[in-house]
């Protein structure tokens, strides 16, 4: 007779097949190794057959395993719909909606939204994870997020892809300058402070460059608009930034923001695992944000 199935024993193997290590899993829950091991060994017991194999140094997945490694997702799914359902009973929560966004999303684009969607239910919990959108994609691939709001493009087999909004790059140099030409000829010329070059908003910024033969080596690469716009407003470059982050009152203060001559621009987009069953919670937030960030952000210069 096989023994019964232990939950315990399904994320202890999940773990090894994820890190491809006994050690890294056993770190990972603060047991040790041996026990690792024997939880491993029960679960391949109740199956019948081997989960894990040997590569080298790195365990991974048999056939069979990643069976049962894609049948450990839906439970683990299943019992966090389970808890979703019952903690409004238990203590007043509704639930947590795991988000992934660009910083600047999260400073500029995603507070009146989730303002409003708290103030309509309160037990909403949001947890925000900012990275770029190579990072937030993998994150969210991994289940590790609920949703993701990326810059296109942002292709993923595993993932739904929704068009949000159109967003204008503009150049934003310091305050004396303002009305100095925006050419890639101009820009090019001028020290840059720019994103990180991991990011997709700075693939369409070196692509923009690079319409016009130009290959500019920027002076500074930073993952914070913020950063950024304040290094550009003590003089030390130029860069080119998302209209929302100079959009607000006081937002552009001590800066120079300009069109882009020719425009460039980028794409907004919603992400989800194909495969996400959608709690309520997850449901009205992704409501939201489509309300709130779908069509065209402001384009104006300030």
């Amino acid at each position: 007779m096989a023994q019964s199935l232990n939950l315990l024993h399904l994320a202890t193997f999940a773990d090894v097949a994820a890190l491809g290590s006994f050690s890294a899993a056993a770190e990972k829950a603060g047991i040790s190794q041996p026990a690792v091991s024997q939880q491993v060994r029960q679960l391949e017991r109740h199956f019948g057959v081997r989960l894990l194999e040997r590569v080298g140094k790195r365990v991974r997945p048999t056939e069979a395993g990643q069976i049962v490694i894609g049948g450990a997702r839906r439970i683990g799914e299943e019992l966090d719909a389970v808890r979703e359902a019952v903690e409004p009973h238990r203590d007043g929560r509704a639930g947590r909606v795991r988000i992934g966004t660009g910083a600047t999303a999260c400073i500029h684009l995603l507070p009146p939204v989730l303002g409003r969607l708290k103030r309509a239910f309160p037990g909403l919990d949001f947890v925000v994870r900012t990275g770029n959108s190579t990072e937030i994609q993998r994150l969210l691939e991994q289940n590790l997020l609920d949703l993701a709001i990326v810059t296109l493009p942002a292709a993923g087999r595993a993932l739904e892809t929704s068009l949000l909004c159109d967003e204008a790059l503009l150049a934003v140099g310091p305050a004396p300058d303002a009305g100095a030409p925006t050419t890639p000829q101009a820009m090019g010329a001028r020290p840059l402070i720019l994103y990180d070059s991991a990011g997709h908003t700075r693939l369409l910024i070196d692509g923009w460059f690079r319409a016009a033969g130009l290959r500019p080596a920027p002076i500074m690469e930073l993952e914070s608009v913020e950063a950024a716009k304040e290094l550009v407003a003590a003089g030390l470059g130029w860069s080119i930034l998302p209209a929302s982050s100079v959009a607000r009152p006081g937002a552009s203060g001590g800066l120079a923001v300009q069109p882009l001559d020719p425009p460039l621009g980028r794409q907004l987009a919603l992400q989800l695992r194909r495969d996400k069953r959608l709690s309520p919670g997850l449901r009205h937030t992704v409501s939201a944000i489509r309300q709130g960030l779908g069509g065209v952000v402001p384009q104006r210069v300030p």
